[in-house]
């Protein structure tokens, strides 16, 4: 299902009351990438894992006032990375979840099972060990633009968490500039590495 198929068919089913349906549809589509965006903001396979169904909780309890300002995608990363920031402010004091996730819980610990998998792959470790002299921040800019092909504004919405037009406009002007940098840095870590020859 394309994106905007996938837009029309959650917000279809919101309007017209189905909640737990509009989420469970965009756990379906939209669960792999937004768990994969989670682990690779974090160290810990089980923090991965809380973290994403507290964004999937966040989910389901802000799906009914949900206006479609952005798109579904770019709210449901928005959510997952609220979710990372509270469970690193405070990772002993975890909401009470299982209400929220009760309809949809299924289709959760399918995406946790299945995108742990594939995070796990040889592959996928050769490249986190790379990302991982990162900052963090300069992980999930990488993420969501290269691994996501997000635009700069979705991009911009999600990480400086703002809806006006012109202080998308700004966000999105500062995270090119951001990932010009980030680009020479992760070419200087590939060159290290012996990922990639040296031009000299």
């Amino acid at each position: 299902m394309g994106e905007t198929d996938l837009e029309q068919r959650v917000r279809q089913l919101a309007t017209a009351g189905d909640h737990a349906a509009a989420v469970e549809l965009a756990v379906h589509a939209l669960g792999d990438e937004v768990y994969a965006y989670v682990a690779s903001r974090s160290r810990d396979e089980d923090d991965a894992g809380e973290v994403f169904a507290q964004a999937c909780a966040d989910l389901v309890t802000s799906m009914p006032a949900f206006q479609f300002r952005c798109s579904i995608r770019t709210w449901f990363y928005r959510l997952a990375r609220s979710a990372g920031a509270r469970h690193r402010a405070s990772p002993g004091n975890q909401r009470e979840r299982h209400v929220a996730l009760s309809q949809v819980s299924e289709a959760v610990d399918q995406v946790r099972t299945r995108t742990r998998l594939h995070l796990r792959t040889e592959v996928k470790d050769g490249f986190r060990k790379l990302r991982d002299q990162l900052e963090p921040d300069d992980q999930q800019l990488l993420m969501l633009r290269l691994d996501r092909d997000l635009g700069w504004n979705e991009i911009a919405e999600i990480v400086e968490d703002v809806d006006d037009t012109a202080e998308i406009s700004r966000a999105a002007a500062r995270l090119r500039q951001q990932f010009q940098k980030l680009k020479d840095r992760l070419r200087t870590l590939a060159i290290a590495e012996g990922l990639i020859p040296s031009d000299s």
